[in-house]
C-alpha cells in the first residue's frame, strides 16, 4: 500500500511539472504555419515537448521529433482570426519556436471612399486588413508630412469603415493614411486634398520679429517651436505661446500652413 501511495504521489508531482511549464503564442492567423525546434530532454530519452493545444484544440501534429511544424490551416481558421498556441514541455529544457512573427499583425489594407468634408470629417473604407493595426492620419504642412491623429483599426478582411476629424490650415490640404507593421515598413493610402479659403492666419511676436515672452496669432492654430539646432522646444495647439522661460537667441516656428522665424530676447 505504502509502495502504491509513492508511486501516486510521484505521478502527480510530474504531472505538476510538466503543467508548469509551457510557452504561449498569440497573434493573427496569416495563412502561415509555425516552425518550432524540439529538443531532447537532458536525460537524452524523449523530446521536450509533450504537447501542444490551438485555440484550445490539441494539436494532432507529429511533435516527435527534433524540428517540426504547426499545421495551422487544419484549424478552420481563416486570415485575420486570432489564434492561441500553448506548447507545453518538460523541465531543465526549452523549445524555440523560429518564425512566430507570422503571427503578428500586418499593414496590408486596401483603402478606398477616402474624401474629407468640411466640417473636417474625413471617411474611408479598406478592406483585406490583417490584425488590429492603429491607422495614423498624417497631414502634409511646414514641408513635411506631420501625424495630426489616430484611429484603431478593426483588423478583419471585410469591408470596414472609419472617420475621424481633422483641423485645416489655410490653403490647400493635402492628407494620408499610413500603417506600419513589425516590419517598419510603412503602408500608405492615396492622398486626399481639400482647400480651405479661411484667411492666413499671421504671427505676431512683436517689432522686429523680436519678443521676450509671448507669441501672438490671429486665429488658433497647430504650432512647432525649434530652436537653432533643430531642437523641438515647444509645440501644441492655441492662439499664443508663452516663451519666457525659452533661453535668449534665434527661433524657427512652424505654424498654420507656414515656417517663420523669430528672437527670443530679454
Amino acid at each position: 500500500m505504502k509502495k502504491i501511495l509513492i508511486f501516486f504521489l510521484i505521478v502527480l508531482q510530474i504531472n505538476k511539472s510538466f503543467a508548469d511549464n509551457y510557452l504561449e503564442i498569440s497573434g493573427i492567423y496569416q495563412g502561415e504555419n509555425l516552425y518550432v525546434m524540439n529538443p531532447f530532454t537532458p536525460i537524452g530519452i524523449g523530446f521536450c515537448i509533450y504537447e501542444i493545444t490551438i485555440n484550445e484544440q490539441i494539436s494532432t501534429d507529429e511533435i516527435n521529433s527534433s524540428a517540426f511544424e504547426i499545421d495551422l490551416s487544419s484549424y478552420n481558421l481563416e486570415i485575420g482570426n486570432s489564434v492561441k498556441i500553448v506548447i507545453k514541455y518538460k523541465n531543465d529544457c526549452s523549445p524555440t519556436v523560429i518564425n512566430a512573427e507570422v503571427l503578428k499583425p500586418r499593414a496590408t489594407f486596401v483603402c478606398a471612399n477616402l474624401v474629407i468634408g468640411k466640417d473636417g470629417t474625413m471617411k474611408w473604407t479598406t478592406t483585406e486588413e490583417r490584425g488590429e493595426l492603429p491607422f495614423i492620419i498624417e497631414q502634409f504642412k511646414w514641408n513635411k508630412w506631420v501625424k495630426v491623429t489616430e484611429v484603431t483599426g478593426k483588423g478583419t478582411s471585410q469591408k470596414n469603415s472609419y472617420s475621424c476629424k481633422v483641423e485645416f490650415t489655410s490653403g490647400q490640404n493635402k492628407f494620408r493614411i499610413k500603417q506600419i507593421d513589425y516590419t517598419n515598413k510603412p503602408r500608405y493610402s492615396s492622398d486626399v486634398t481639400f482647400n480651405n479659403l479661411a484667411a492666413k492666419v499671421t504671427f505676431a511676436p512683436g517689432d522686429g520679429k523680436q519678443t521676450s515672452s509671448k507669441i501672438t496669432f490671429s486665429a488658433k492654430t497647430s504650432y512647432e517651436i525649434y530652436d537653432n539646432f533643430g531642437n523641438l522646444k515647444l509645440k501644441g495647439n492655441d492662439i499664443s505661446i508663452d516663451i519666457s522661460k525659452l533661453a535668449v537667441g534665434i527661433y524657427f516656428i512652424n505654424y498654420d500652413n507656414t515656417t517663420e522665424t523669430f528672437e527670443k530676447v530679454k
